[in-house]
């Protein structure tokens, strides 16, 4: 391997640059016309604009125009296409990642639930809203990242789901295909990460805990994690590696796990890197990019050596820090932490858009111990400083420091219980009643959307104002409104699309509509009236 292109952007392009650097490989940087500007094409030993980062052809023109003999995709994007895979090697490149034929037998979502049950791995029915009941969850099956999921509690609320679930599919790999699977409220997500070579040699390095989330796109990642003891994690770490045996797997990969009650339950396997990567690196000493380069070469994985010790990651995201709802605009000032490892994707004068992830930077901890960890994270977070663009970074001050999360008792319905920067509970609850709280709280409703549009009276009282506002930069993709409509309190009003992601727009009160001005397909900038609203 000479020269490699990274068919990816931002932060991941970056940490695939540092590994190469290491090889002493030259890099590639690929940037669509929307993203010309950005560091990854700063940061490369060339760069090529191509139409989009979701056309393969275009990534296999770029690398032959650069020179390049290999191609790495990253995560997201076409990170788990098969076709993608195909067309690189087609045109004999060398491909950093699975071989097509385990990136469709893993990114088939449906076909890899029944691989692992005949493998002995449990995992979680699937199928019709008739057969598997609500609560329910519809996945995206081409992809992950929060893309395409959408929690449904009725039937009621099922065709709106599937809509939308379909459009962010698309929109994010390409792909509209879903699927229904039985939701768990308050599980534990734990993932095991897995290395695999050509030689038959497949290696789990340990769990991450990603059980704080929003949206269902991960904050916070720490290994190992506080849920899992040493005989629950040798009895996931062995149904991940026979799940990826039975695949014919090769390079790092994720299978990802759901914990309840000391049972766990197969989701899938993440047949790429992934963003919380760094914690599994820090605890076992492992570079796992590395690794992936040179296991493309035909090297066996490298024997494990793990460092121990506990590791925190927390993602810096251009968003509300209440409704995480994504943001845009110039990074006027930057400022990381020393004393820790910061991936990061932009620097200070960069312009943040709405096209893609919202994710700044990554800040990660390593310590002997969790609370020294997260300890150091708190630090590196009051030391961080940005201006120009909102951030979740108060968010995250509040999150480190929350007394249920320092307790290890957050499950993924933290943060519907605990609503970002609310009061916390003076104390954690004892781990004998934490336990049984898990597990007999009734199911939560579901959590309402932001109300952006209520504004406090004079003495307190509160006035529903009479305008719906974009909270962010963005595309109309639905209008479902017209004057003169009669809504209900929460009955949505627009869809609002920004970095992949859809958010709805709900009238904050009964009312009957005055006037829409705006029609699908429009483009918004934060704040602009959307539909007016009268009593």
């Amino acid at each position: 391997m000479r020269r490699l292109l990274v068919a990816n952007r931002g932060e991941i392009a970056l940490r695939i640059f540092r590994a190469c650097r290491s090889l002493g490989v030259e890099t590639v940087a690929v940037v669509a016309p929307d993203d010309a500007g950005s560091l990854h094409a700063r940061s490369a030993d060339a760069v090529v604009e191509i139409a989009s980062y979701l056309d393969a052809a275009e990534h296999v023109r770029a690398a032959r125009e650069s020179g390049a003999d290999a191609v790495h995709p990253g995560y997201g994007f076409l990170a788990e296409s098969a076709d993608f895979a195909d067309a690189v090697l087609d045109a004999g490149l060398v491909w950093v990642g699975p071989p097509p034929d385990a990136l469709r037998a893993g990114g088939d979502k449906l076909a890899a639930k029944e691989t692992a049950r005949a493998a002995g791995v449990p995992v979680l029915p699937s199928g019709t809203p008739e057969e598997i009941g609500f609560p329910l969850l519809v996945k995206a099956a081409a992809g992950g990242g929060g893309r395409g999921m959408r929690v449904v509690r009725s039937a009621a609320e099922l065709g709106d789901a599937l809509e939308a679930a379909r459009r962010e599919a698309v929109a994010a790999f390409g792909d509209d295909t879903v699927f229904c699977e039985r939701y768990l409220e308050r599980p534990r997500h734990v993932e095991i990460q897995l290395l695999a070579d050509g030689h038959g040699t497949v290696v789990a390095l340990g769990e991450r805990d990603c059980s704080v989330q929003r949206r269902h796109q991960k904050v916070l990642e720490e290994s190992p994690s506080p849920a899992v003891d040493a005989a629950l994690r040798t009895r996931m770490s062995e149904a991940a590696v026979a799940f990826a045996r039975a695949i014919g797997y090769e390079s790092a990969g994720t299978a990802e796990f759901v914990v309840a009650d000391g049972a766990f339950f197969f989701l899938e396997l993440n047949a790429r890197i992934q963003v919380e990567h760094p914690v599994t690196e820090l605890v076992t000493g492992v570079d796992l990019v590395r690794e992936q380069l040179l296991i493309a070469e035909g090297e066996p994985v490298s024997a494990p050596a793990r460092v121990g010790g506990h590791a925190v990651e927390v993602r810096l995201y251009a968003e509300d820090p209440r409704t995480f709802l994504p943001q845009a605009g110039r990074i006027d000032r930057l400022r990381l932490p020393d004393g820790i490892r910061v991936d990061a994707g932009v620097e200070e004068g960069d312009e943040v858009g709405t096209s893609y992830d919202p994710m700044l930077a990554k800040l990660i901890a390593h310590a002997p111990t969790r609370d020294e960890a997260l300890d150091l994270v708190a630090a590196a977070l009051r030391e961080t400083e940005i201006e120009g663009v909102t951030t979740n970074l108060p968010f995250l001050r509040w999150l480190v420091a929350h007394p249920v999360f320092r307790a290890g008792a957050a499950t993924t319905a933290f943060l519907t219980e605990h609503p970002p920067l609310s009061e916390p509970p003076p104390r954690a609850p004892a781990p004998a009643w934490r336990g049984a709280w898990r597990l007999n709280l009734p199911g939560p409703p579901p959590a309402p959307a932001p109300d952006a549009d209520a504004a406090a009276r004079p003495g307190g009282a509160v006035v529903e104002q009479s305008s719906v506002t974009a909270p962010m930069p963005g595309t109309v993709i639905r209008v479902l409104v017209a004057p003169g409509a009669h809504v209900a309190a929460r009955d949505p009003l627009v869809v609002l699309e920004a970095m992949k992601m859809e958010t709805p727009l709900v009238s904050p009160y009964d009312a009957t509509v005055r006037a829409v001005h705006v029609a699908e397909g429009d483009r918004v900038a934060g704040g602009a009236v959307l539909v007016e609203l009268e009593e």
